[in-house]
């Protein structure tokens, strides 16, 4: 199974873990990585990925991020494909960055696409993809069914 981990889901380790939901799904960010170390996943990292973390001024952040996608066994790069199917997601009210990780996704092709952004996985489900998205915990559901 191949999975597209967005920015969200990523950082999603780093973040503070007072709140019930956060560490759920930092421990199902951290049990994918397993999968992924345990040779049970795949792993798809894209340029999309690498522009936004790169953006990040936090240093911890950015390098534990880019670390994880240096292991990715894909790596898509932008295309005019992807940037066309970015803008037919932008049109129907994707934020661009988020439009460019989904169409990476879509052109890996990816099986899942994973988020911890509620709003972003409200949309990409309401949407005809070629893919699924998930978030991290329905993620790791579907794994162990």
């Amino acid at each position: 199974m191949k999975i597209y981990l967005d920015t969200s889901s990523l950082q999603r380790p780093l973040d503070n873990r007072n709140q019930i939901r956060i560490n759920i799904e930092a421990e199902a960010v951290l049990g994918i990585l397993s999968l992924f170390e345990s040779g049970q996943v795949e792993l798809i990292s894209s340029e999309a990925l690498h522009f936004e973390i790169e953006r990040n001024p936090n240093m911890a952040r950015q390098e534990y991020a880019l670390d994880v996608l240096s292991k990715a066994t894909t790596v898509v790069m932008v295309t005019d494909e992807i940037e066309r199917r970015a803008r037919e997601y932008i049109a129907l009210g994707v934020k661009p960055l988020d439009a460019l990780h989904l169409a990476s996704a879509e052109q890996a092709p990816a099986d899942l696409f994973c988020t911890c952004d509620d709003r972003l996985l409200r949309k990409a489900k309401s949407l005809a993809l070629r893919i699924r998205a998930m978030s991290p915990v329905d993620v790791i559901e579907e794994m162990n069914k």
